[in-house]
């Protein structure tokens, strides 16, 4: 008797999933397994989640049990919301109703945890089945306040706080809705709520001119400056909401009026609570040890730095709406005066401390929206006209002073970090353009860019005196090391506006070049700059990379180990030769007297460099020099190619620098073609390790075009001196082509390499496999990839013996798969297209073995031969019309000439009809090709493309040529169709026993023109 299945309850026990959700909450790692693993299986069941919640709000429950229930329901209810079955309508209603009695809810994880639960639920239920939610909401923040501002209601406070998370929750959720019906929603919830929150914010906040150093350690307010940065968070978002709407979206547009009036007053509460906030921490002289203080401030700081988010967003979300905004101008200039004040301090009160008077985010605020807002006063406006509102020269050169000399040069927290992890801080820099608006010196570097764009007559010359007064110094005194590197770093940022003030080739030759020799320790910080400045100078084109002493400071660089350098120095080299090598100016043959040193210095660098990231970059350097050196490379291969198994080994599970290491020797083969057959012992295991899992995952992109390459610039498939080959990765490649159809094109044309290199030798190892796989994959594929396999195909049947591969083609069931898809005619039109194709190229290559194809396929499915050749031949003359190629009309034409010469009645039944038809149309488009020439040649091809224009891919490769020969030995290019017609009617006349009983028998119903056309064609008379 069989088991019987186990049945799932229908109810859950809510003691049993009680002690479930305790069990996952205990300290026992496995009964926190064994629970987690039931309770999965309980909230498959009706009721759980409503019992799930109901734990979450008894507050008489363990604190830790609860938090652990409301977590397991907010990652698991909302996503099986719309489920009927779990979620059955009354359950649906009582946890809505319950999610609203967490507004008391003392724990701030629950909280968290029930706002987001809220607002996953109001995106779907609101306004529809929960039309409450924001109306109760606005009620109990309007109650809220009241109660919290006359001091009368104790709960009033935790009350507001809880509502406004609720209400920013579902207010973000809603903000992203790209939808029209979340949109008009949103729409909807703001005419709500925009009014009431202005109020409220008015009245929250009014506490604010009053602040004292001294009211920062008690609790109320902590309390009060929480309560209004929340409400300011919910109007934040309705005001961008809405500004985003009517500025991008074109909709809206009744709400500009009130975005203006939030704008303006927010402009105006941000510059008096920012000054506030200066005064405050100013008369504190110190950041507060009392942590209430500490939270004040920190909430405080937070709420300044909201405001400037706001104004951040509008503006890059519309910066020509945004600096029509009333006070925008005031508001962008108050910025900057506040990045001026910083300056005139001790540097301590600039830190990425909310504690301290300046904060490192409120400058950077600042400084941005300086940045994207200089446009407006632009001397010239777009137009062309002249602008009315204009910075003054005073300004503009203070502005470039105090970035120049407080924010772009190093600080000491910069050299502390050099000096603790020179690799670490090296990769930091070069993220600085993803990071420019979180950090100061990258951030002052943008401003000092857009100031030199917009007011180049005024940056300019400053920076060209600034430059000619300090270029010459040769102090090592720290200070003017680290001023003279800020100079290097602003010349560089606005290269392209000074290479007509800074004679920069004289500067290389007389000046850069000595100072790359200094020994001073501490003179690696210009040393590092100059490198990353060449680099700059090359790739704005203010410097050409064949010049021998650019070569010359950067090869020092990259290869000095002595005193006054460091691995920053030597790490900056190596990315600066990777632009200078990769600009449109770069002399290889003037580079060529350093390749070595480059290749030996980046080959070793790499296997000192500690972090993979670091090794990335050399790599990356080192593919660059590689491909760029082309076949200069060739006697330096073993050099690079020696260590990179080892570093594959290291490198374990980092892929991506793992596929760096495949770029490294995709380059190699590339640039060393012929000469590269050696590096098949290198390549085989690579490919074969790419292929493995997890990485074929990571690297299959990587890996495929390093086997491409290699089968492109390499002469054999066999390894040297007995090592392995690319002969050897065959079995792989198939595996891959009846397996991996994402990539599938690509494996074709890999394959079709293989054919190209050396065709009778693979389908002597391999063709059964070989067309195995196809099979499979044609019948899987998309239309595209079929093509592509469809073509590699008709390569094959051109370029080896058909008795290589005529057997193979019946027992894979290839040639019976094409059958089958032209008798259905159910597949798209270009396939069925693309499989006459292969038919006529089998046909023209051997027409016997086409015969003895039919004959194994009807005998395999046991039917009679004209059932095979039916379907082909009213294929062969239904898709001729599809056929806009001449080469492909040709190829067709010989292909059904070839079938026509053995004689077969099931072929020439169709002589006279739909084969002479086909016959004179190709006719008409030789003939016009022949009387467009007019140089009498047999045979004028002007309609077939030249190779060059067919086949761009392979080009600079071996597989050029390769291709080249195919394509021009092709025997449609090369063969005359009236005279190959003309031979195979002949043999169709011998086999019939001659001329005139295949007149009798196949022609006699012809229509007498036809015939006449066709015999003026063949003998060449065809007017």
């Amino acid at each position: 008797m069989a088991p019987s299945a186990q049945v799932t309850p229908s109810t859950v026990s809510p003691e049993e999933l009680f002690n479930v959700v305790r069990g996952a909450a205990s300290q026992d790692p496995g009964r926190v397994q064994a629970s987690t693993t039931r309770l999965k299986e309980l909230l498959e069941i009706p009721g759980a989640y409503d019992l799930l919640q109901e734990i979450a709000a008894t507050k008489s429950v363990t604190l830790q049990v609860r938090q652990q229930a409301i977590i397991q329901f907010k990652n698991a209810a909302t996503g099986h919301w719309r489920s009927r079955k779990l979620f059955p309508p009354e359950h649906k209603q009582r946890i809505r109703d319950r999610c609203l009695t967490f507004l008391d809810e003392p724990d701030d994880i629950i909280a968290e945890c029930n706002a987001l639960i809220v607002a996953k639920i109001a995106r779907q239920d609101y306004p529809v089945s929960w039309p409450g939610l924001i109306p109760h909401l606005v009620g109990v923040i309007s109650t809220s306040v009241e109660g919290h501002l006359s001091g009368n209601a104790p709960q009033a406070a935790l009350l507001l706080r809880r509502s406004l998370e609720l209400l920013n929750a579902v207010l973000k959720e809603y903000a992203a809705y790209k939808m029209l019906t979340g949109v008009k929603t949103m729409g909807q919830i703001a005419e709500l709520v925009r009014m009431p929150l202005q109020t409220h914010y008015a009245r929250l906040a009014s506490f604010l001119p009053s602040l004292t150093p001294a009211a920062l350690s008690q609790v109320s307010t902590v309390e009060n400056l929480l309560l209004a940065h929340l409400t300011f968070k919910c109007l934040f978002r309705l005001t961008f909401w809405a500004y985003h709407r009517y500025t991008c979206c074109n909709d809206f547009h009744d709400y500009e009026p009130w975005v203006n009036e939030v704008f303006q007053n927010s402009t105006v509460q941000f510059q008096a609570i920012s000054e506030l906030r200066i005064n405050v921490v100013s008369a504190l002289g110190s950041p507060p040890t009392d942590p209430v203080a500490q939270r004040a401030l920190d909430l405080f700081t937070r709420h300044v730095r909201i405001f400037g988010k706001l104004f951040r967003r509008m503006q890059r979300s519309s910066t020509a709406r945004f600096v029509a905004l009333p006070m925008c101008g005031d508001l962008v200039l108050y910025y900057w005066s506040k990045v001026v004040q910083a300056t005139t301090g001790p540097p301590e009160q600039i830190a990425d401390s909310s504690q301290v008077t300046f904060p490192v985010r409120f400058l950077v605020q600042g400084m941005a929206l300086f940045r994207d807002s200089l446009a407006q006063w632009a001397p010239t406006k777009k137009d062309g006209s002249p602008n009315d509102r204009v910075l003054s020269k005073e300004f503009v050169e203070d502005a470039v002073k105090i970035l120049v000399t407080r924010f772009i040069p190093l600080n000491p927290s910069d050299l502390e970090g050099w000096m603790e992890d020179p690799e670490e801080w090296v990769n930091a820099e070069e993220k600085e353009n993803d990071q420019w608006e979180y950090e100061l010196r990258p951030c002052a570097e943008r401003v000092l860019m857009t100031l030199a764009t917009q007011y180049p007559q005024y940056v300019r010359p400053l920076i060209e005196l600034t430059f000619n007064q300090i270029v010459g110094q040769k102090s090592m005194e720290l200070p003017a090391i680290i001023q003279k590197e800020a100079l290097y770093c602003a010349v560089g940022r606005c290269a392209i506006r000074l290479k007509e003030s800074i004679p920069f080739e004289q500067w290389l030759d007389s000046t850069l070049i000595a100072e790359a020799q200094v020994t001073d320790h501490n003179y690696a910080i210009v040393k590092r700059r100059i490198a990353w400045l060449l680099g700059k100078l090359v790739s704005d084109e203010c410097l050409a990379a064949n010049n021998p002493k650019l070569w010359q400071i950067l090869v020092h660089l990259l290869q000095d180990q002595g005193p006054g350098s460091d691995a920053v120095v030597r790490l900056t080299a190596a990315i600066a030769i990777r632009e200078c090598v990769d600009s449109l100016k770069f002399d290889a043959d003037v580079f060529a007297p350093f390749l070595p040193t480059v290749v030996t210095s980046l080959v070793q660098l790499t296997a000192d460099a500690d972090t993979l990231e670091s090794k990335r970059r050399i790599t990356d350097s080192l593919n660059t020099v590689i491909e760029r050196a082309e076949s200069r490379i060739v006697p330096l291969m073993g050099m690079i190619a020696g260590p990179i198994p080892q570093l594959w080994t290291a490198a374990a599970e980092d892929w991506l620098f793992k596929g760096c290491l495949l770029g490294t020797v995709t380059k190699l083969v590339e640039a060393a073609k012929e000469h590269a057959n050696s590096l098949s012992t290198l390549i085989v295991p690579l490919l074969r390790d790419c292929f493995n899992s997890p990485a074929q995952m990571h690297l299959d992109q990587d890996a495929f075009i390093l086997w491409q390459g290699a089968l492109r610039n390499t002469t054999t498939i066999d390894g040297v001196n007995g090592a392995p080959g690319l002969i050897d990765l065959v079995p792989l490649l198939i595996q891959q082509l009846s397996s991996n159809l994402e990539v599938l094109g690509t494996i074709v044309h890999i394959v079709e390499s293989y054919f190209l290199l050396d065709a009778p030798r693979i389908l002597q190892l391999y063709v059964l496999d070989i067309f195995r796989a196809f099979h499979v994959a044609i019948n899987e594929a998309v239309h595209t990839n079929v093509k592509q396999m469809t073509t590699a195909l008709c390569l094959l049947f051109q370029i080896a013996p058909s008795g290589l591969w005529g057997e193979a083609l019946h027992v894979s069931g290839l040639f019976a798969t094409f059958v089958k898809g032209l008798e259905e005619d159910k597949l798209p039109t270009p396939v069925l297209t693309e499989y006459v194709y292969v038919l006529a190229r089998i046909a023209l290559a051997d027409k016997q073995l086409f015969l003895q194809l039919v004959s194994a396929t009807a005998a395999a499915q046991n039917v009679k031969e004209e059932r095979i050749w039916e379907p082909i031949m009213n294929q062969w003359w239904n898709r001729f019309d599809n056929m806009s190629e001449p080469r492909a009309r040709k190829l067709t034409a010989m292909g059904v000439a070839n079938l026509v010469s053995t004689g077969r009645p099931e072929v020439l039944d169709r002589l006279s009809t739909e084969i002479c038809n086909l016959w004179l149309d190709v006719f008409g488009e030789i003939k016009e090709a022949q009387d467009n020439s007019g140089t009498g040649a047999p045979l004028t091809l002007y309609w077939d493309k030249p190779f060059e224009d067919v086949y761009t891919d392979t080009e600079g490769t071996l597989e050029h040529e390769r291709r080249k020969a195919a394509f021009e030995n092709d025997p449609v290019r090369t063969t005359p169709l009236t005279g190959f017609i003309a031979a195979r009617m002949h043999e169709a006349e011998l086999v019939c026993g001659g001329g005139t009983e295949l007149q009798t028998r196949y022609l006699a119903k012809a229509d007498p023109l036809l015939l006449k056309q066709i015999g003026d064609a063949l003998n060449g008379t065809l007017p």
